[in-house]
């Protein structure tokens, strides 16, 4: 089973990972906010069932799995059911665009980031939520990817090598934001997130396209 085809048969069980997560799930969406443009238009490329792209104000996403795309559609998202790899826009046509625990799921994740380099403005802004499987809880992931239903399919990239990506594409003013400390099980409340990267399960890189 390829990745498509598992999210199609799971969408909803993925939908109800965020309800009964609530307080991990707001610790991301702080993290990502603190990144992304106040003002502009912004594509949210995996954008699964709308889970970011709703409370984030963006209205435009990409999703391969019809399933996903559909409950994204009843959330309000404008979905286009295509591949990261192969966006269907005109070049510079957004002013940020944002990938969430998407990057891990790709054939070619540095193809993926230059199709959005593509579709950004000049100084439009690239916002990537991942995993940091060399963060503590991280580890723990890595370790039991194999019994896991959702990321056993993953390939989590070190957070270096993303940035290093987003480097060889010309990005920079590269920030980062870590959240998530504790065991998803034991956050009760939003947590706050920091500067950096390697204490925490979940990181927000963000990039500038040069102008």
């Amino acid at each position: 089973m390829n990745n498509i085809d598992f999210f199609e048969k799971n969408a909803a069980e993925y939908d109800l990972w965020f309800e009964e997560n609530e307080a991990a799930y707001k610790s991301e969406i702080l993290a990502l906010r603190d990144l992304i443009p106040a003002k502009g238009v912004g594509l949210e490329i995996g954008v699964g069932t709308g889970r970011f792209a709703g409370p984030l104000g963006i209205r435009i996403g990409v999703e391969p799995a019809k399933a996903m795309a559909d409950r994204a559609r009843r959330r309000g998202i404008e979905v286009h059911e295509a591949r990261a790899e192969a966006l269907p826009f005109q070049d510079e046509s957004f002013h940020f665009v944002l990938m969430v625990t998407t990057i891990c799921f790709l054939e070619n994740p540095l193809q993926a980031l230059a199709e959005a380099k593509r579709v950004l403005r000049p100084g439009g802004r690239i916002i990537i939520g991942m995993i940091d499987p060399n963060s503590p809880l991280g580890q723990d992931y890595e370790r039991k990817k194999a019994r896991s239903k959702f990321y056993k399919y993953a390939h989590f990239h070190s957070v270096d090598q993303v940035i290093l990506w987003l480097k060889s594409l010309d990005f920079d003013l590269i920030a980062t934001r870590q959240t998530v400390f504790k065991s998803i099980k034991d956050i009760s409340a939003a947590e706050p997130f920091e500067e950096g990267y390697g204490r925490g399960a979940f990181v927000a890189i963000a990039g500038k396209k040069r102008s």
